[in-house]
Order: structure tokens, then C-alpha cells, then sequence
């Protein structure tokens, strides 16, 4: 059974995706940072959170396809 927390934490992260898609990584960071309040270990959330300031930092190029390239191992 799926409980109220995760069904609103999917709320959150599902459009912290959508944003972050789009390129507006710090609107999709408040949106994983709700997603965390509700569930404060969610890994997901945490990494695209990571990956918004990496790219906040260094923009991806304009025709960025969502694609996250590793750089390190």
C-alpha cells in the first residue's frame, strides 16, 4: 500500500523531473527539496538535487537532451 507521504512525495519529485528536463534546475531543486521534506532519505531526490547544482555551476549545452553525462567513476 502506498501511503499519503509517498503519493505526495511523487507529486514533488515528478515535477522536479519535468523541470529539470526543461533546464530550470533551480525551480526542479525546491521541488525535490519538498519531495525530501516528506521523505528525508528518498535517493532520487538527493541526486537530482546534486545534478541541479552541477548544472546550475555548469550548464549543459543548449541542445541538452536531459541526458546526465558521468563524469567520474
Amino acid at each position: 500500500m502506498i501511503t499519503q507521504a509517498m503519493k505526495d512525495l511523487l507529486v514533488h519529485y515528478n515535477q522536479g523531473l519535468e523541470l529539470y528536463k526543461q533546464a530550470k534546475f533551480q525551480e526542479a531543486i525546491s521541488h525535490f527539496e519538498n519531495a525530501l521534506k516528506l521523505v528525508p532519505d528518498d535517493g532520487p531526490s538527493k541526486m537530482y538535487i546534486e545534478r541541479c547544482k552541477e548544472y546550475i555551476k555548469n550548464p549543459p549545452p543548449k541542445d541538452w537532451d536531459g541526458v546526465y553525462v558521468m563524469k567520474t567513476k
